[in-house]
């Protein structure tokens, strides 16, 4: 009888799967694939390559702003965002692209990056300029108050936060817990209700100092775990040196003739290869997504171009640097390792890894656990203030229970299922959202000109701040 049960869950499980696979297959087509390049194109074109204020962004890191508009620094606020978006599809994403695109997936996946800087100024722009304060006196903002406020929408504001709502357990939850399982299980034989209890136990705490304690402990996190990461990739990079060049005419080649991506005419590798990576990078780094633009909200900041640059450098960490060395790391070792190939997907990071001499494996381990960690916290934000939006406060604290179940169940679900269910939710976010970048375009225009093409980038805001739920 008890086999019978378990056949028939498996059963279901593989045919969910078929379903979802086939549904993020028509999500991710050459529609979605061309509105979200081409409002990354189009920003970029209007803004005036906004991407070239990067120096001027980083240095408004360590500017602090004295005014009480806002929940936590501009640093914090980029943090959280950041903690959110480094995570498992950083690190294990990368390879899932590289085994279903071909290592051409790389370069479309850091494309993504790029011109996605452009979509995150906007959306940070736009989350300050329609954010509201609750009724407990916190910032709550975001494409679903764009939406409502900005273009007098509020139903596709309450279809970006049910999205949203329901995105944050694949993309910041089950696929996080599920790798973190997945990594501690193979590098140090930790079972998965184990690496369960403690994540879950850990995500409870924190979550209990709600955006002072996630963007607290974020700001510890991300710094700390981004350079161990870079620093075992530039490591794996000064041994397999005389492979960098040929890796990266490799992932051009693949990117633009299919090489190497599983069968198919040149045609159909070719977009496979686009749509595995746009659709891993926006995974990476959310620009389009809008999920990013609800911890802009919360910042302390004189007005809204000033967070916007800094939200904009935030694609440019998660994908542009880390994505990519993640990229060619993984390319340089499939050509000097014959025993690693393309298709070894999840496993493909954890390899190339495996051949650093003793520190390997756990460099790679303390770096994914931390990514997760913080990854987990920063989405359980996103997830209550599309709750707040969708029903005010009361709901937040029975979506902390739920979501800190969710992290258990994450651990030690199937990969495959979860992952092609965070892509699914990926993609219905993205749509409300563009529809709100591309429809206040002159409203990005009217704003940018003003504070930073006129050199007003110091001047205060002085709009008021309406009250929300």
């Amino acid at each position: 009888m008890l086999d019978a049960l378990q056949n028939a869950f498996f059963q279901t499980g593989d045919t969910l799967t078929s379903w979802l696979s086939a549904f993020s297959s028509f999500l991710w087509g050459w529609p979605l694939l061309i509105m979200l390049l081409g409002t990354h194109l189009y920003l970029t074109a209007i803004l005036r390559f906004p991407q070239r204020y990067l120096l001027k962004a980083l240095k408004l890191y360590f500017v602090k702003d004295h005014t009480d508009k806002g929940d936590i620094s501009p640093f914090s606020s980029l943090m959280v965002a950041l903690a959110a978006n480094i995570g498992a599809g950083n690190i294990i994403g990368v390879g899932v692209a590289i085994a279903a695109g071909g290592p051409g997936a790389v370069f479309w996946c850091w494309l993504t990056g790029v011109l996605g800087m452009a979509t995150r100024y906007s959306e940070g722009l736009l989350a300050i300029k329609y954010r509201v304060e609750n009724k407990d006196g916190n910032m709550s903002g975001g494409p679903m108050f764009v939406l409502e406020r900005g273009l007098n929408s509020k139903w596709l504001g309450a279809a970006f936060a049910v999205f949203t709502a329901i995105a944050a357990f694949g993309i910041g939850n089950l696929t996080q817990g599920n790798a973190a399982a997945e990594q501690l299980h193979h590098a140090f034989s930790i079972p998965s209700w184990g690496t369960a209890a403690v994540l879950t136990a850990l995500t409870a705490l924190v979550m209990l100092g709600g955006i002072q304690g996630i963007a607290r402990v974020c700001a510890f996190f991300v710094p700390f775990m981004a350079v161990i990461y870079i620093m075992g990739c530039l490591y794996i990079l000064t041994v397999q040196a005389e492979y960098i060049i040929p890796a990266i005419r490799y992932i051009l080649d693949c990117a633009f003739t299919g090489e190497a991506a599983a069968g198919g005419a040149a045609g159909a590798a070719v977009m496979a290869a686009m749509r595995t990576g746009v659709a891993r990078g926006l995974f990476s780094n959310e620009a389009g997504l809008g999920s990013a633009a609800i911890a802009s909200a919360a910042a302390q900041n004189r007005n809204p171009v000033r967070q916007a640059l800094i939200s904009s450098s935030g694609p440019f960490w998660d994908t542009v640097i880390i994505c990519a060395l993640t990229g060619i790391v993984l390319t340089t070792s499939i050509i000097a390792h014959p025993d690693i190939s393309c298709t070894d997907g999840p496993r493909l990071t954890t390899l190339a890894f495996s051949k650093i001499p003793y520190i390997g494996s756990p460099l790679l381990t303390l770096s994914l656990v931390t990514f997760v960690v913080s990854t987990i916290l920063g989405w359980s934000y996103f997830g209550e203030k599309a709750l707040e939006y969708l029903g005010g406060i009361r709901l937040i604290m029975p979506y902390r229970v739920i979501w800190v179940a969710a992290v258990f169940i994450g651990c030690v679900s199937k990969i495959e299922l979860v992952w092609i269910f965070a892509d699914c939710a990926n993609g219905l976010m993205a749509l409300p959202n563009l529809i709100s970048l591309l429809a206040l375009s002159g409203v990005l225009v009217q704003q940018t000109r003003y504070y930073l093409w006129q050199h007003r980038l110091d001047d205060y805001d002085e709009s008021h701040i309406p009250e929300g739920k």
